[in-house]
């Protein structure tokens, strides 16, 4: 967990094992400019096959946040619900080990743009309730429950999930 100047947290999660090599990371943005906090994920389930998904991801339940310079989203995807949480740029790619490094441009296209809308609002407020239909949403969504499951037992899971994970949802 990281803090910064503008962001309340920074949550990091690196799980690996012989089946899975997963990099999440959600950005919660300063509250009082509603902002979207920014979302990535690198998942590798094995040598062909890895997913990765980058994102605004607005705390705002049903709001459809848009960038109009950033290229827009061509379908649905599982566990990705446009306009509830996830925007219309969401970025979803698969792909081998070898091709993660051809979607970097993109990744810090995203970011440059993220870094933007923070220098530009500077957000300093500490209201965390502006989080928590996000984090209740993302709870449900997310399949991180069932591998904390059965890998940590539901006891230590349910914890995880409550104090770390979707802290705000509380």
């Amino acid at each position: 967990m990281f803090t910064a100047p503008h962001f309340i947290k920074s949550r990091r999660v690196d799980i690996y094992n012989e089946k899975s090599d997963i990099y999440n990371n959600v950005i919660y943005p300063k509250t009082g400019s509603y902002l979207p906090c920014f979302g990535m994920d690198l998942m590798g389930f094995f040598e062909k096959k890895v997913i990765i998904v980058f994102d605004f991801q607005h705390p705002v339940e049903k709001f459809l946040f848009s960038l109009p310079n950033l290229p827009k989203a061509d379908r649905d995807y599982r566990f990705f619900e446009m306009g509830n949480h996830f925007s219309e740029n969401i970025f979803v790619r698969y792909c081998t080990f070898d091709e993660v490094d051809n979607y970097l441009p993109e990744f810090r296209q995203y970011l440059e743009v993220y870094r933007s809308m923070i220098d530009e609002a500077q957000p300093t407020g500490e209201d965390t309730s502006f989080y928590k239909d996000f984090d209740i949403y993302m709870k449900k969504l997310d399949p991180i429950l069932g591998y904390m499951t059965g890998n940590f037992g539901k006891e230590k899971a349910d914890r995880m999930m409550d104090e770390f994970f979707f802290s705000y949802a509380q």
